[in-house]
């Protein structure tokens, strides 16, 4: 006997729906049939989510205005310098500026052992690029690419030769 591939769900908010499992594993449907029965069916999800859009706009509000205080923070204390751009996208460049070279440092100096001397130079040379669409285009690049990346940079990215301006 095949173990079955429709299972009868009833969620956590009451109601009951059919399920076509087969495209799981056999040895896993089980298993997510008991996770769907502590869910609430999709009608109720999505209902549940619609009514929560003020919510959701808080939230993220509040997580950006945190980052934004951690990266302008950090952006004083390693004496970054300002970025050009408009205004959204400066407050954008700032946190992906702070969150490219944390986890350039990351990679390079804490897991390859870099020396921190070579890490400074990498980080005078970041100080250089003040375009934040610079910043914001590098936000998914690979963390230990950093160096290369600088290197590839524009003049245009770099509107001075003193990063300290």
């Amino acid at each position: 006997m095949a173990v079955k591939k429709v299972w009868t769900i009833i969620h956590a908010c009451g109601h009951e729906a059919e399920r076509d499992l087969g495209a799981r594993p056999a040895d896993r449907r089980a298993g997510f049939a008991d996770w769907l029965a502590k869910q609430d069916c999709t009608d109720c999800w999505r209902a549940a989510q619609d009514g929560d859009e003020t919510g959701k706009a808080e939230w993220l509000a509040a997580k950006r205005a945190a980052e934004q205080a951690e990266s302008e923070a950090w952006s004083q204390q390693y004496r970054m310098p300002p970025l050009e751009g408009t205004e959204r996208g400066i407050a954008w460049g700032i946190r992906c500026r702070h969150q490219v070279l944390a986890a350039a440092y990351t990679a390079l100096v804490l897991n390859t052992g870099m020396p921190e001397p070579l890490w400074e130079q990498i980080e005078d040379q970041a100080r250089t690029i003040t375009r934040a669409g610079w910043w914001i285009d590098q936000r998914a690049s690979e963390a230990a690419d950093l160096p290369e990346l600088l290197d590839a940079a524009l003049d245009t990215d770099r509107p001075t030769e003193n990063p300290f301006v």
